[in-house]
């Protein structure tokens, strides 16, 4: 069973849930970053973002600037900062279908409301609503 807490990033993202996540990652996921993204295929695994101290393929090479921070600053969860929210998790519609930074801020908040156990629960569902639901305006998401 893997650690959810060790397994969440600062940042509020579920690793454990990631698609290149260790456990996660299919050979036919593999394969297919390898052929169109050129990775090596030894270097697209990811064990989560404290484990490899945000450093993987799919990050700037100098690393994760969110985990650095909150390094930083001594705290677990972004939420738990004096500063919180700050610009690193501000949104941005640049790539927001394939990426899911604009679940940063919702799940931290979701944290601090529920506790951890409970968004354990519920962050399966809320990634797949992100890259699934349909946007309603002045609702958010539609059912």
């Amino acid at each position: 069973m893997t650690d959810k807490k060790a397994l969440t990033a600062p940042c509020g993202l579920d690793c454990f849930n990631c698609e290149i996540y260790e456990d996660n990652l299919t050979s036919d996921l593999e394969a297919l970053i390898h052929e169109k993204l050129g990775v090596a295929k030894e270097q697209i695994s990811c064990k989560g973002c404290r484990q490899q101290d945000g450093k993987h393929y799919h990050l700037p090479p100098e690393g994760c600037a969110t985990l650095d921070c909150a390094k930083a600053m001594g705290v677990d969860l972004c939420c738990d900062c004096d500063d919180f929210p700050c610009a690193f998790l501000a949104p941005t519609a640049d790539n927001a279908g394939t990426y899911p930074h604009n679940m940063k801020v919702y799940n931290l908040c979701r944290i601090k409301n529920v506790g951890l156990e409970r968004w354990f629960e519920e962050v399966g569902e809320i990634r797949n609503r992100y890259f699934t639901g349909k946007f309603v305006v002045g609702r958010g998401q539609a059912d």
